[in-house]
């Protein structure tokens, strides 16, 4: 079983001109995928001297297909944005089996204490939030979290107090907030603006660009690190952009297929410092990373981009 990212692609993907001639490396793409041997770029963590790489893998969705499909296609994904200097994997919990599950990928010797694991919670109740605390200690493998998110702002409230002391304790490295929800927006500013975030995690796209207008000015002024959910809209961006030829036009900001489009629109944003991708399809993820290499859009460019797709 494929994820929704992966059947919407497929299903038009390779049907899509070419760039035509190869550009130089690194400095320009080479085809979809990324220069061999390129390493991705790195953005700071504000206020830190650590650094991230600018695109990750979001393993929600494909988490979810450990049951049907074993672990090696998420192995597999992990493998490719390792090869490239990327290490950020971002979760949402899940089952306690098939957590336990993905814990034998994240902390397997090839992965073990190479990867930046970004774990949340995601439930009603302090009692839940705790164990689901707990859940994430067991899948990194370690007391210790890169970073603890309370999900989509759920029971904020409750779980917020917690993950302050844990933070306190040593458990959590880094604590943040995330939303992948339009209307969520304000409620969300508000929170930015009275509590002590690390990170923000935010929906962010070319055919979503709300987060531009004040959420991500805001994460820069306030010192925020950033990350990009959404970015092909949980997979109904390439039912949109289906059977579309991708603009010439694209190719002046080293743009070589649909989904590296939204993705260079979402990098050439300077509040931004990593987009999390979906995907069970190495192939498909070396080309997510081939969207950090090259020129990225200017404003002027990201303006003819949103004018493009508006009406997809």
């Amino acid at each position: 079983m494929a994820n929704l990212t992966d059947t919407t692609r497929r299903d038009f993907l390779f049907n899509l001109a070419g760039l035509g001639a190869a550009i130089a490396t690194p400095a320009r793409l080479l085809g979809r995928t990324p220069p061999v041997q390129a390493t991705l770029p790195t953005r700071p963590i504000p206020g830190t001297r650590e650094t991230l790489p600018i695109v990750g893998f979001g393993s929600s969705k494909p988490v979810l297909e450990i049951p049907t499909e074993g672990t090696e296609p998420v192995a597999g994904v992990i493998r490719v944005l390792l090869e490239h200097g990327g290490r950020v994997v971002d979760t949402s919990p899940r089952t306690p089996e098939i957590d336990a599950e993905f814990g034998t990928v994240l902390t397997a010797p090839e992965f073990g204490g190479r990867l930046f694991v970004a774990t949340k919670i995601n439930a009603d109740g302090e009692a839940s939030g705790i164990e689901q605390m707990r859940q994430n200690q067991r899948l990194v493998g370690s007391r210790t979290l890169d970073l603890l998110e309370v999900e989509s702002m759920r029971d904020l409230d409750v779980h917020w107090p917690n993950v302050l002391r844990w933070k306190d304790s040593g458990e959590a490295r880094y604590i943040g907030v995330t939303t992948s929800s339009i209307p969520q927006h304000e409620t969300f500013e508000s929170f930015m603006r009275a509590q002590p975030l690390d990170f923000v995690q935010i929906n962010y796209s070319v055919m979503e660009p709300h987060a531009e207008e004040r959420l991500l000015p805001l994460a820069q002024d306030l010192g925020l690190a950033v990350l990009i959910n959404r970015p092909f809209m949980n997979g109904s961006y390439f039912g949109r952009v289906s059977g579309r030829d991708l603009p010439e036009w694209a190719a002046e900001f080293d743009c070589a297929s649909w989904a590296q489009f939204s993705l260079k629109y979402i990098l050439s944003h300077p509040a931004v410092m990593c987009a999390l991708t979906e995907t069970t399809n190495p192939e498909h993820m070396a080309e997510n990373i081939g969207a950090a290499f090259g020129r990225l859009p200017d404003d002027a460019a990201k303006r003819r981009m949103r004018e493009l797709v508006q009406d997809f």
